[in-house]
Parts: C-alpha cells; sequence; structure tokens
C-alpha cells in the first residue's frame, strides 16, 4: 500500500517550479517582443523626425529610449530570477530608478510637470540611488 501511495504522492514543489518555471518563460519571451517592437517604434520615430512629420520629437524619443532601458533590466530581473531563483534588490533598483528618470525626462521634454512633483521625483530618485549605493556596498550574502 505505501508504494502505491508514493506512486500516486504529487510532489507540491516540484509542480511549484515547474509552473513557475513557465511563468518565466512565457515573460521573457513576451519582454523579448517588447524590446523588438520598441526598438522598431524608435527606429520609426527617428525616420519621422529626419522627415518633419513627428509632432512629439526628441522627448518622445527620449522616453522611448528609456522604456527600452526599463525593458532590458526587467528581462535581466527575469533572466536572473530563472537563473539563480532569487530577485535580486540590485536589478529591481535600477528598474525603478529607470522608470523615475523616464517619467522625469518625459514630463520636463511635455512640460506637464510642476516644480513640486518633479522635486519629489528627484527626492526618489536620490533615495533609490542611496538604497542602490547601499545594496553594492553590503551585499545580501
Amino acid at each position: 500500500m505505501k508504494d502505491l501511495y508514493k506512486i500516486f504522492m504529487i510532489d507540491q514543489n516540484k509542480i511549484f517550479k515547474i509552473i513557475i518555471d513557465l511563468v518565466t518563460i512565457v515573460i521573457l519571451y513576451i519582454l523579448l517582443l517588447a524590446l523588438l517592437v520598441g526598438v522598431i517604434n524608435i527606429l520609426q520615430d527617428i525616420k519621422s523626425i529626419l522627415f518633419g512629420t513627428l509632432g512629439g520629437g526628441f522627448g518622445q524619443i527620449v522616453a522611448s529610449v528609456l522604456t527600452i532601458f526599463v525593458l532590458i533590466d526587467l528581462f535581466k530581473t527575469f533572466v536572473d530570477f530563472r537563473e539563480h531563483e532569487e530577485i535580486r534588490i540590485t536589478y529591481v533598483t535600477d528598474a525603478t530608478i529607470l522608470i523615475v528618470m523616464r517619467e522625469i525626462a518625459a514630463g520636463v521634454y511635455a512640460q506637464r510637470f510642476d516644480y513640486q512633483f518633479i522635486l519629489g521625483l528627484s527626492a526618489l530618485l536620490l533615495i533609490l540611488g542611496i538604497v542602490r549605493a547601499l545594496t553594492v556596498k553590503y551585499p545580501p550574502k
């Protein structure tokens, strides 16, 4: 009876690992596709600027490039998680710093932020920079 129980016993950790692996693989392919589409959009924006048909101009390209950097950091985070089964705080902090920088750049070029909001984002950027520096100086392991 014990042998029969062992045959039909479901190892929940194995199932969890398989599902997590499948989800991370799907997310990695989605991020890769998003990177390719983002680069194509940037190239189209550059072509539009050269021929004078784009209204957004330089600010839109800067925001798009920073968005690509965010996607690259997210890609690195998922690849690292897939290899080491842990999420490193430096990758998450880097992605968050890039998101804040993207918002600041987009807001400055579009002139849609008041100075209090930009100061708040700058303070957040300073704190994230300090956290990033501390995680490099004092790693968790």
